[in-house]
């Protein structure tokens, strides 16, 4: 294994992190790590093992996608699917069907989001299943 591209991962752990979370302080406390030890993985900086693998918890990647991600490839998103299923998803995980994923986005949304308009939030659960099937997530 070569030298680990940190800076490919800050860059990749900051973006997901601005979709997911309003801050540093938020995403660091939705996993028991502090907002420094965040900022080190946004800066590039080295961290420990169990550090990127509470980071791959938090932006919703299994585990070992931070190591993945520095070493060139791309991490694998983890969703629970309605009652609980959890669904690996990615290079080596099944496909789901476009109704699955759209209504997974139709109810994360509208708890994470309870003011937005139905048509919005169907607007999203769209772009969603969209974006996944041009992925290879969702089926055609």
């Amino acid at each position: 294994m070569g030298t680990r591209d940190l800076g490919r991962l800050a860059s990749r752990v900051k973006a997901h992190r601005l979709e997911l979370y309003p801050s540093r302080v938020a995403a660091a406390g939705a996993v028991g790590i502090s907002k420094d030890t965040w900022r080190r993985v946004e800066e590039g900086l080295d961290v420990r093992e169990s550090t990127y693998a509470k980071i791959d918890r938090a932006l919703g990647w299994a585990t070992g996608s931070c190591v993945a991600i520095a070493d060139g490839g791309d991490p694998v998103l983890v969703d629970v699917l309605p009652g609980g299923q959890s669904v690996s998803s990615g290079p080596t995980g099944a496909s789901l069907s476009p109704e699955v994923v759209r209504e997974a986005a139709f109810e994360a949304a509208r708890r994470t989001m309870p003011t937005a308009a139905i048509g919005d939030l169907d607007a999203f659960s769209e772009e969603l299943v969209e974006v996944l099937r041009k992925g290879g997530v969702v089926s055609e």
